[in-house]
């Protein structure tokens, strides 16, 4: 592990009581406009993969942490405790139920079923950078561009939401910074693939250059409602005991 990069990492890392997170609320309120925000959060000297939801007030609806850091994530962020990770869909004024998730925590079946059963109507689905991937790469296809977009358009269809699928970009100074050239995850730069998904899991809108985008769709809620009469997990679909 490199520590001094450790060291940087925590502290330029975001409190939740901090100046800068104040910043984004007060541009949430300026602009009026819901946030659905995803950062390394630093409590103490400790790091967590974060979520909030900040509504076009500027409150602090919902702060969660991922439940389990995947894989080389270890090494940095620490665990959420059940309480941090599960109070996750919050009802935001003018838009709706709105839930998130962080990266594989949308393989998690029963995370991902707490989440549908809070009545979710719209999931943000944050990704970290994810690599283009080709026949022969040395990387998952699963970490890819198409691997976790396909991720996210099955949560759609599974849980009939409107997803949000986002992630995230890796530049080449950052690439440099991490000395991480070369290597099968993170290796390469990522322009980021972000893309609004229906709930039946079709693509309404998605990033297409490569340069920076701004996606806009309409979301029609009255398909969330003819989408769970053909299937609903968390309604008549599901099995009780």
């Amino acid at each position: 592990m490199d520590f001094d990069l450790g060291v940087k990492y925590v502290q330029h890392s975001l409190r939740v009581d901090s100046p800068e997170f104040a910043v984004i609320q007060a541009a949430a309120a300026e602009h009026q406009i819901a946030v659905s925000l995803g950062f390394s959060e630093r409590d103490g000297e400790s790091v967590y993969i974060s979520q909030a939801m900040i509504s076009a007030a500027g409150e602090v609806m919902m702060k969660r942490r991922k439940m389990k850091p995947t894989h080389m994530e270890r090494t940095i962020f620490g665990d959420a405790t059940g309480g941090q990770c599960l109070a996750s869909v919050v009802d935001v004024p003018e838009v709706g139920k709105v839930g998130s998730l962080s990266c594989w925590e949308h393989i998690q079946p029963l995370l991902k079923f707490y989440t549908f059963s809070q009545g979710e109507q719209i999931h943000v689905g944050a990704w970290p950078p994810l690599d283009p991937f080709t026949d022969g790469s040395p990387g998952f296809y699963s970490m890819s561009d198409e691997g976790c977009l396909t991720a996210s358009r099955a949560y759609a269809m599974e849980s009939q939401t409107f997803v949000l699928h986002s992630s995230t970009l890796l530049t080449q100074p950052g690439l440099e910074l991490m000395g991480t050239a070369g290597s099968p995850i993170m290796g390469s730069t990522a322009v980021g693939k972000s893309a609004i998904v229906g709930p039946d899991g079709r693509i309404l809108a998605t990033t297409k250059t490569g340069e920076e985008e701004l996606l806009v769709a309409d979301l029609d809620m009255s398909l969330i409602t003819k989408t769970r009469t053909f299937a609903d997990a968390a309604g008549h679909c599901e099995y009780k005991s």
